[in-house]
């Protein structure tokens, strides 16, 4: 994994744009309806990071990933996917231009197989001839063998650890420039937690980047590079990720460990 140093600075300090930032966003202001979820949230995801999004419920961490994803509007501020911008895109755009997200709740279309659950994951792509389908799946195989001997089975009949494999394989067929994980851990038991974590850290190490959203903050500031801290809709703290793990008043002020 990277090393990137940041300040640890709280009240919101912001990573610049850089020539290495994959994703910037900047006073992002949304909701839904009259609820307004985030105020002016700013962060920045250096390329080849594992990046973290922590906070308590209700912080706005998957409202942020909404928004990004282009299936929320934003109200006003601004995002940049590899310097080009991509406010208010539509998620098909999004995809296409390489951001892919494996949603809460280790989500997939029950009545379908794996395979078929997986080959909806490359429905955006560019080139979706039979050669680039059969290899984006089997690398997808190869991270998780459990889907090859799966791959005709109901993916609704899955196991919860076997279905968010399932998940984010489908993520991985649009062949993401970055991955964007929402709530790894939700409902599993910790061993499959781990198991995922090693199949990521193997992701990560072919060249890609990742932004995890991640209720167990031992789990999130332990496995990432760098991890934004979010409290009432805005980034209130910035960091190395194992930094502000270490740090117990940063757990107990905004974490509520």
């Amino acid at each position: 994994m990277n090393s990137h140093q940041a300040s640890g600075t709280a009240q919101g300090t912001v990573f610049p744009a850089t020539s290495e930032s994959i994703l910037t966003v900047e006073n992002l202001h949304a909701g839904y309806g009259p609820i307004k979820v985030l105020h002016g949230m700013s962060l920045t995801v250096a390329r080849g990071e594992i990046h973290a999004i922590v906070g308590a419920n209700g912080a706005g961490k998957s409202t942020l990933l909404r928004v990004v994803s282009g299936l929320l509007r934003l109200q006003s501020g601004s995002i940049r996917f590899q310097n080009a911008d991509i406010t208010n895109s539509r998620p098909d755009e999004i995809v296409k231009l390489g951001v892919s997200q494996a949603p809460e709740g280790h989500r997939v279309f029950k009545g379908l197989s794996v395979e078929e659950n997986l080959r909806l994951g490359a429905y955006m792509r560019s080139d979706k001839s039979t050669a680039t389908i059969s290899s984006s799946l089997e690398e997808v195989f190869d991270y998780f063998p459990k889907l090859r001997d799966r791959r005709r089975q109901l993916a609704g009949t899955l196991s919860g650890g076997e279905q968010q494999m399932c998940a984010i394989g489908r993520a991985l067929m649009a062949s993401p420039k970055l991955l964007i994980i929402d709530e790894l851990s939700l409902g599993l038991a910790p061993v499959i937690v781990e198991e995922l974590l090693s199949i990521l850290t193997r992701i990560h190490a072919s060249g890609g980047s990742i932004l995890l959203v991640e209720q167990d903050v031992s789990v999130a500031l332990g496995f990432s590079d760098r991890a934004s801290v979010v409290q009432s809709g805005r980034v209130i703290m910035d960091g190395v990720a194992r930094e502000l793990l270490d740090n117990p008043e940063i757990i107990t002020s905004y974490l509520g460990g």
